[in-house]
Parts: C-alpha cells; structure tokens; sequence
C-alpha cells in the first residue's frame, strides 16, 4: 500500500487551510458619513477587531447608508442578513419608549449626565435586543442638540410653520409642540433639503452642522442644549455566538475600547465644530429668554408625553438615575 508522507511544507499548507477556513468575514452598516466622528470610531473598532484577532475576524463597514437604510439597519441585523449595525437609538422608539429617554430635555444636560443614563438604561436596553436576538456592544452620545436657522431666532412666534428636519420621532413631537412642521431628513439628504426648501432649520448637533457645512445654508446656530443623543452600535447574537471564546473576548474589548474612545471623540468634536461653524460665518448664540422659556414648553410637554407611554420599568429607571443624578 502507497502511504503519503506528511513534510513539514504540506503540513504547514494544512495549517494554512484550517485558519483560513476559520476565518469569518462580517458586514456592517451605519447611516453616518465617513466625515462623522462615530464612523471613525467605528472604522477604529473595526480595525482592533482584526488586530486582536490576527486577521480571523474581519469586518467591513458600509458608510452613509450605502448598504442598508437607516430604517432597515436594525431588522437586518435581526434578521443575520448583516452582522453589526449601528443607528441613531431615539429610532427605534417605537419599539419602546425607553429608546427615546435620551432625547428628552432637561433628563441629561453633559456629558457626564448622559453617560450615567446610558448606565442606567443598558441593563434595560440590553434586554429588549436580546429578546429579538441581538446585543448590544457600545454606545457613544452625540454632541448637545441645537437648531440652525437662516435667520436670528429671538422670538418664539418665529416656529410657527417652520419647516425643520427632526431625524427622530421625539425631535418631531417637540417640533410640533414649538408649532413646527417636523420633516424626516437623513443626514446625508440635509444639503439637498435646505437647497430644495424641504426644510428650513433643523435640530441637530454641531457635529453635524459641521460635516454637513451647514454655512452653505444657514447662518445661524442657536445653543439650545436640548439633549446629548446617542448612536448604538449592536450585534446579530448568533454570529457572535459562532465564534470561539477568544474571538468573542476579543470582540467585546474592541467595543469597550469604541465607547471609550467614542465619549472623548464626541467631546473634542464638539469643540472643533463649534470653532468651524464661526470660522465659516455662523453665528453662535443662546436662546434668549422668551426662545428659553417655548423650548421649556416644548419640552415640558414631550416629557408628559413619554412618561403616559412609559411602563413602570422604564419609569423606575428613569427615576433612580435622575435621584442619584441629583443626589
């Protein structure tokens, strides 16, 4: 009988084989431009991920909508059809009103705020994507939210009819509170509404305005403060479940490293935004008191709303971060 002698060269051919053959590929999308600092971040998370793992795990991040819609990020994580999404949280209110808790004023007004909310509500939020077979791996805030305008806003009669891009269900409740006509635009479609006279002021951070160079079309940014927003970036849990312990592991302290990151991305963006917006003729501002007191309204209004929607968990959890908040 012929037996094959195994050389060391067909061994290490084997060898190669087996690891590519492990090797896994994963397709992620987000709705944000490649100019967006959480795409940067999540490009980073991507590349620590192959790092960590010596090229086993690769993943393949689709910019600006190109993949998939904002709408459909989510489902098709569900689904397996992608492995990793992220989104704008405050979207996926309509699944449960413990989404929209991070856009509403007055809950978390810094940084710091809006990262012990993000504390409070994961236990929570982590939950509801495991019950549709995801999970959660990091989440990082936009900077506060305020309004651009091409003109000065001084008086509160000035939202009546205004036509303004609210990318979020609770940015459009609060439009409309103010007396507002809200107007769903995505990031990407911004210039393109302002240009065609879709919308005529938006409620947005300085990130945004800033890689949207919203001085093509506005003139004036109004700090309003409203709310500090947060994307999430999630995880088919099956396609996390297929890989090995090491992988997972891997996978899990890229995301930690992401949020980390992330945070401190946000807070330097901020700066550099609101220095780009000026530098590019926006004028800067805060409300004056008689815009400070209809924001107030407004936004007493939408936390009204929200709390006759919220079950008691969300409005115990809701409750025990704003006591230690204050506390």
């Amino acid at each position: 009988m012929h037996k094959t002698i195994a050389t060391p060269v067909m061994l290490a051919a084997a060898l190669g084989f087996a690891a590519t053959a492990q090797a896994a590929e994963w397709t992620m999308a987000t709705p944000y431009g490649d100019a967006s600092f959480h795409t940067k971040n999540v490009k980073q998370f991507a590349e620590d991920v192959a790092e960590a793992t010596d090229g086993e795990l690769r993943i393949n991040v689709h910019s600006g909508g190109s993949l998939v819609a904002h709408g459909e990020i989510k489902p098709s994580v569900r689904r397996g059809t992608i492995e990793v999404g992220e989104v704008f949280l405050s979207v996926l209110s309509n699944d449960d009103p413990i989404f929209e808790v991070d856009t509403l004023p007055g809950v978390a007004g810094s940084y710091e705020e809006a990262f012990a909310l993000w504390e409070a509500t994961k236990p929570i939020i982590t939950e509801l994507f495991a019950n549709q077979g995801m999970m959660p791996l990091y989440a990082v805030a936009w900077p506060s939210q305020g309004i651009y305008t091409d003109f000065e806003l001084n008086s509160a009669e000035q939202f009546e009819g205004l036509r303004v891009r609210a990318p979020n269900i609770n940015t459009q409740r609060f439009v409309n509170y103010l007396g507002g006509n809200p107007t769903e635009t995505e990031e990407s479609d911004i210039p393109t509404a302002f240009s065609t006279g879709r919308v005529d002021a938006m409620i947005t951070s300085t990130s945004t305005g800033n890689s949207m160079t919203a001085w093509d079309y506005v003139s004036h940014y109004t700090v309003a403060n409203l709310w500090l927003p947060k994307n999430i970036v999630f995880i088919n849990q099956r396609a996390f479940d297929r890989l090995d312990e090491a992988t997972q592991e891997a996978v899990l302290e890229a995301a930690a490293r992401a949020e980390e990151r992330g945070w401190q991305m946000s807070r330097d963006d901020n700066e550099s935004s609101t220095q780009a917006l000026q530098e590019n003729g926006i004028t800067v501002s805060t409300p004056n008191d008689e815009v400070a007191a209809a924001l107030q309204a407004a936004g007493d209004r939408l936390f009204n709303d929200w709390e006759e929607r919220a079950d008691d968990t969300a409005k115990q959890v809701l409750e025990t971060y704003r006591e230690q908040r204050d506390g």
